[in-house]
């Protein structure tokens, strides 16, 4: 859906569903608690049961997924006969693995080696505030079409939490999906749009190298195990790179390797382990078998036995065009049309992708970086912060999303 030109978007003003001050310091609070408390993957119960009792006091029914962690919450949806159109609002709400280092920080994480550090607690709370904006609209009989609120586990753990989500239920009678993501090199009060692949196809790979060992001294008498695993991590990824169209950006990048006790001793044992990222989803497919048989090949050439362990993880998030121009639309409405801006592919992972393969929807880059700021705190780091106007900005998108769904494309 598209509203064909900027002039037939209603205004700010015109719309409803804009933020209370009151409310976006109240969210504010819920995520800085959220920040204080971060839970690993499946293990959010503390998160889930603080999102629960929010929205049970704003009266609405939210179902606590099977494994106790995450929740479903709908709008108006037992009141609908209008068929299958729910309008899902999905937020992920686990946290990293890693140590909070923002010293100076009154709300950074009290737990040790657990961090919010790729803005979930932001996406859980822009959520929830657009869920308590919309129930309200729905009571006053303004909200044209349902909606559901997603907030979904392990997003950080492969393939995702997103699958169990979808095995709960949470997609049936949906039409479209939305969904944000923190974007450091964006300015707060900004989005980043993309139509088709705004992320990367993600999988995990564990590689075992094995040989009998020996002495330094002897390399010819054996095989010599870390020269073999400092080939395969250095000449597999360049046969991986020449066995697709380099268009499609298969890439693989190691993060670990492990070997060895001894400066005198050949060890007996390897252990490799990286991420395969695609940009395109075709070569993906293909990705296992080519990385398998690239690892095979370059082990067996020095003699070494390997194991390979290839965890598939998620596919590219690939935008909806319609479901992107509806964002578009809404931001604009919201905000004007200078405050969205084009956004290239990352090679992130997101399990939002397997949403995508039942149902259009589109994710938003939420800019979150307080404009003049000229440090870009990345994802994935323990100083990772966000500007927290952004949560007014991502609430205000999704309820105006929720309300321009129901206009018919070219009308106001």
């Amino acid at each position: 859906m598209s509203l064909q030109s900027e002039a037939d978007l209603p205004t700010d003003a015109a719309l409803p569903g804009a933020l209370p001050e009151a409310l976006h310091a109240e969210l504010v609070a819920f995520r800085r608690d959220l920040h204080m408390h971060p839970e690993l993957g499946n293990q959010e119960f503390r998160t889930t049961a603080a999102i629960k009792a929010r929205l049970e006091k704003a009266g609405l029914t939210p179902r606590v997924l099977t494994g106790g962690t995450g929740l479903v919450c709908d709008i108006g949806v037992d009141t609908w006969d209008g068929g299958p159109d729910i309008l899902a609002l999905r937020a992920d709400i686990d946290a990293l693995p890693i140590p909070d280092t923002k010293s100076e920080c009154p709300y950074r994480s009290t737990v040790p080696d657990r961090a919010h550090a790729c803005g979930h607690d932001v996406h859980t709370s822009v959520v929830l505030g657009a869920g308590l904006v919309l129930a309200d609209l729905h009571r006053q009989g303004r909200l044209p079409r349902p909606v559901r609120l997603i907030f979904q586990p392990a997003e950080e753990v492969l393939p995702g939490g997103a699958g169990e989500v979808i095995k709960f239920g949470a997609l049936n009678g949906v039409a479209r999906i939305l969904a944000v993501h923190c974007d450091p090199r964006v300015d707060a009060g900004r989005v980043g749009l993309r139509h088709g692949p705004i992320t990367s196809a993600c999988d995990r790979l564990e590689v075992s190298l094995d040989g009998p060992g020996g002495h330094t001294a002897r390399p010819h008498l054996t095989t010599d195990l870390v020269t073999a695993a400092a080939r395969v991590v250095t000449d597999v990824p360049a046969l991986v790179g020449r066995r697709v169209d380099t268009r499609a950006g298969l890439a693989l990048t190691w993060g670990r390797i492990e070997s060895g006790h001894a400066p005198n001793v050949i060890p007996q044992h390897a252990e490799l382990a990286g991420t395969v990222r695609c940009l395109d989803i075709a070569a993906w497919r293909q990705a296992p078998d080519i990385v398998v048989a690239a690892i095979d090949e370059v082990a067996n050439l020095h003699g070494a036995k390997s194991e390979i362990t290839y965890v598939r993880g998620v596919p590219p998030v690939v935008n909806d065009p319609g479901v992107t121009e509806l964002l578009r639309d809404a931001m604009t409405a919201r905000r004007g049309a200078d405050s969205v801006e084009g956004t290239e592919q990352s090679l992130g992972g997101e399990d939002f992708s397997w949403y995508l393969e039942h149902v259009p929807g589109a994710m938003a880059r939420l800019g979150v970086r307080t404009p003049g700021e000229r440090t870009v705190r990345d994802l994935h780091q323990g100083d990772f912060d966000a500007d927290e106007s952004a949560i007014t900005v991502g609430v205000e998108l999704f309820t105006a999303a929720a309300l321009l769904d129901a206009v018919p494309s070219g009308e106001a």
